[in-house]
């Protein structure tokens, strides 16, 4: 019988996952995995068959009323036997009595509505093999010298719940670039993938302060660069046109329970379509 471990204990645990979504093409940034367990140690289950991993999910607890799915991924040899629905379940137990968000592929919508998933909104992922950039305009400071308070305010406002521990590593992690708006009006994060660089979360207060955030960042990269935009958010899409992106797939954001409060008009780009 198939195995269900509680959590994941170490960075190893989740090495064979990682190759998994490396080979499916979600590009996993190259030190995902510490800013994910900083958050919530045990967030990552693991599906076993005699020892072998099988399958993996993350079910993050943010706070006491909310959690997030993401990263529900099988081997390729062992799907289609009943695996990944039993981790579904187990990661909804987990989650039992919170509002619980995730970003799926469009074509799961229909098996999320069973769970009691209702859609948001869709994501979109914008790339580039090497982006179109003018000068950067300035006014972007670095992270670090920003009040972290402020920073953890406004990601909490644009994902829809604190989650200090996670931005901490977010920003902190080696490799990862953090810029900010002045007052943390506007953060922005860049992180190296398997193929290229990612920038997310971008969130500012408006269209001019995004760029400003996105460019100070691509400029530092050869590309390929990616951004995850809200689909429905047309500066958003707009930013990452003018950059010479082209969209390849997107997500919907769905909700299990009341979607949280979010200030749409400020997310220009979300940090993984693994927590959100």
């Amino acid at each position: 019988m198939p195995n269900i471990r509680p959590h994941i204990h170490s960075l190893a645990d989740i090495a064979l996952p990682m190759e998994w979504a490396a080979r499916e093409g979600w590009n996993p940034g190259l030190n995902d995995a510490p800013a994910f367990l900083a958050e919530d140690p045990g967030a990552f289950l693991m599906l076993e068959e005699a020892g072998v991993p099988r399958s993996c999910i993350s079910a993050v607890r943010y706070g006491k009323g909310f959690g997030f799915i993401g990263f529900y991924i099988a081997d390729p040899a062992a799907r289609g036997q009943g695996h990944g629905l039993a981790l579904w379940r187990a990661a909804m137990a987990r989650l039992a009595g919170r509002v619980i968000g995730l970003d799926g592929v469009v074509a799961q919508q229909a098996n999320y509505r069973k769970s009691g998933f209702a859609l948001a909104w869709n994501n979109a992922r914008y790339t580039v093999a090497a982006p179109a950039l003018p000068p950067a305009p300035g006014g972007v400071v670095p992270a670090a010298s920003v009040d972290f308070a402020a920073l953890v305010a406004l990601d909490a406002a644009c994902f829809g719940t604190p989650r200090p521990a996670f931005l901490r590593a977010w920003i902190d992690t080696p490799g990862h670039a953090a810029v900010a708006l002045p007052g943390g009006a506007g953060l922005a994060v860049l992180r190296p993938c398997r193929e290229g660089h990612k920038i997310g979360p971008l969130l500012a207060p408006d269209a001019e302060g995004a760029r400003a955030l996105f460019l100070a960042l691509a400029a530092r990269v050869p590309g390929p660069l990616t951004l995850d935009v809200p689909e429905d958010h047309p500066e958003a899409v707009a930013l990452a046109r003018a950059a010479g992106m082209e969209k390849v797939f997107e997500t919907a954001r769905m909700y299990a329970g009341p979607a949280p409060a979010i200030d749409r008009a400020r997310l220009f780009g979300v940090a993984s379509f693994e927590l959100g």
